[in-house]
């Protein structure tokens, strides 16, 4: 998922980073493998290289959970990292994966910032001989993508669709019950898996006037948030409720992420939602911990979580395949058409997470101690 800050927690993670552009404080060491510019990965010859893992930014708690276990992962198999975050400026990234071929990385991780901006820069990777793994976003435009490591994009949004339509009770024919829409960043490829996920369960319940969208607003660049931005996503609902919903309530909202998702509840709470009148179901994805204690305190109801702890896993395998003349594995190579080419993808399964089951998937697991989500 791609994204702002989830609240003062994740801040609280960002200032114990290193500074952007800069290798993150002891997890690389940002020197290259000692042959020069552009070393490339002929098979077999790489195991201890430089991998180069382009992050998009530190102010969303999983892109720095991310990186860090990808870290963890390679250097566990003998590799040196190099960890760079773009702080979601495209000119800056494109900039740290040019220094990563330059430093002679032999592999590219990269979860873009903007997936189509990324075309020239991996010419340049190509023409070194250097593999690139997409992470978590599809790079698009290019040919110059090997595989893409991320989870069934699809079913996040069917998750968050199904969760809003079995909690109003509309299988069952209750309703109509009032909605509003919100989708991730235009330039992600992920957000329209998401948003076409979800609307495959809503949109017949839409059609057959069971929700109503009082804004008038469900075409995908309608209800897009820019770069996943939380201020922007409480400027837009701000606007709808003073629009549309002067004499109505808003029963659901469908976020995309759990940084939109804090947003969108600022804004409510803002005009006497939670406390003179009850709050919509409200979804979300990645489990951020602000997340999770808004939805045990009874704010945000539902979050989509994605185990990136084992997602660095399938592209530490993946990446490792690649430098010692393996297969990667892969479970998907029809689905993700980058406008280029197929890309195959390895594909991890999402869970729905709410106020009932949290403790099983995120405290048995190990993503959260108790003390944390206090």
């Amino acid at each position: 998922m791609r994204k702002i800050s989830a609240g003062l927690v994740a801040a609280g993670l960002v200032l114990s980073l290193a500074a952007c552009g800069q290798s993150a404080n002891g997890v690389g060491d940002g020197v290259g493998d000692g042959g020069g510019g552009g070393g490339g990965a002929a098979k077999g010859d790489a195991k201890g290289g430089l991998v180069g893992i382009a992050m998009p930014t530190k102010s969303s708690e999983r892109w720095i959970n991310d990186g860090a276990n990808m870290v963890k992962e390679f250097q566990a198999k003998g590799y040196r990292t190099d960890l760079q975050y773009g702080d979601n400026v495209v000119e800056n990234q494109v900039s740290q994966v040019e220094n990563m071929i330059t430093k002679g990385a032999r592999l590219l991780v990269v979860a873009a910032i903007d997936g189509s901006s990324l075309t020239n820069v991996l010419q340049k990777a190509n023409d070194a001989h250097i593999p690139v793994i997409s992470y978590d976003r599809l790079i698009r435009g290019t040919a110059n993508v090997d595989y893409y490591a991320t989870f069934d994009n699809y079913k996040v949004g069917v998750l968050q669709g199904g969760y809003i339509a079995d909690k109003l009770g509309l299988k069952d024919g209750k309703g109509p019950f009032n909605i509003e829409l919100f989708a991730g960043s235009p330039d992600d490829n992920n957000a329209n898996f998401f948003f076409n996920g979800a609307m495959s369960v809503l949109k017949p319940y839409i059609d057959q006037k069971k929700l109503v969208v009082q804004s008038g607003q469900t075409d995908f660049n309608q209800v897009a948030t820019l770069r996943w931005d939380g201020g922007l996503a409480q400027s837009r609902m701000d606007n709808l409720l003073s629009k549309s919903y002067t004499n109505a309530r808003v029963d659901a909202v469908l976020s995309p992420y759990d940084g939109i998702s804090i947003g969108i509840l600022s804004s409510l709470k803002g005009l006497g939602y939670g406390t003179v009148k009850s709050l919509p179901i409200v979804t979300g994805q990645d489990g951020e911990l602000a997340s999770v204690k808004s939805i045990i305190a009874g704010e945000q109801t539902q979050t989509v979580y994605k185990d990136t702890r084992q997602l660095a896993k399938a592209a530490v395998r993946m990446g490792d395949a690649l430098l010692t003349g393996g297969k990667p594995e892969v479970n998907d190579t029809g689905q993700y058409d980058n406008g280029v080419k197929t890309v195959p993808a390895q594909l991890l399964q999402p869970v729905s997470v709410d106020k009932d089951n949290y403790r099983q998937v995120l405290v048995d697991s190990g993503q959260y101690t108790a003390d944390q989500l206090k």
